[in-house]
C-alpha cells in the first residue's frame, strides 16, 4: 500500500499543470526565448557603443555583430503555431498578423546581416556603422513593441 501512495505520488509530480502547453510548445517557447537571450547579449554591447557608453572596439564589435547575424535566421523557427501559448511573451498578434510579423523579422534579419557585413569592411566606427546599428536596435524596438507582451 505504501508503495502504491509512492508510486502514485511521483506520477502526479511529474504530470503537467492542467493548462501547462503541450511538450513541444514548451520547446518551441524555450527555444525562442534562448535565441532571444543569445541576441540580447550579443546586441547590447553593440548599443552601449552606440549610445557612447562604451568606447568603440572594432575587433569586439565585428564578433558580436556576426553573432546578431547568424542567430537572426533562427527566430524563422522559433515562432510555430503550436508555441502561442504557455510561459510566453509573445502576444497573439504574431500568430493573427503573421504576414506583418514575418515581414519584420526578415527586416531585421537583413539588418543585421548588413551590420555585420558593414563592421566587416569598416571596423571606424563610421557614421554607417551608427546608422546600420541603429536600424538593428530599432527593428527590435518595433518588434517589441508590436509583438511582445510587457
Amino acid at each position: 500500500m505504501l508503495l502504491g501512495a509512492i508510486s502514485t505520488l511521483a506520477v502526479a509530480q511529474d504530470a503537467p499543470a492542467p493548462n501547462a502547453a503541450p511538450p513541444a510548445a514548451r520547446q518551441a517557447i524555450e527555444v525562442r526565448k534562448a535565441i532571444f537571450t543569445l541576441i540580447g547579449a550579443n546586441f547590447r554591447p553593440i548599443g552601449e557603443t552606440l549610445q557612447g557608453k562604451t568606447p568603440y572596439d572594432a575587433a569586439d564589435v565585428q564578433k558580436r555583430a556576426e553573432r546578431v547575424a547568424f542567430l537572426a535566421p533562427l527566430l524563422t523557427d522559433a515562432f510555430p503555431d503550436i508555441s502561442s501559448s504557455g510561459d510566453t511573451k509573445a502576444k497573439p498578434e504574431i500568430w493573427s498578423h503573421r504576414a506583418d510579423f514575418d515581414q519584420k523579422l526578415k527586416t531585421f534579419q537583413d539588418h543585421a546581416v548588413a551590420l555585420a557585413q558593414l563592421v566587416g569592411k569598416d571596423n571606424t566606427g563610421s557614421d554607417a556603422f551608427k546608422t546600420a546599428a541603429a536600424a538593428v536596435g530599432k527593428d527590435c524596438k518595433g518588434c517589441h513593441e508590436d509583438f511582445k507582451a510587457k
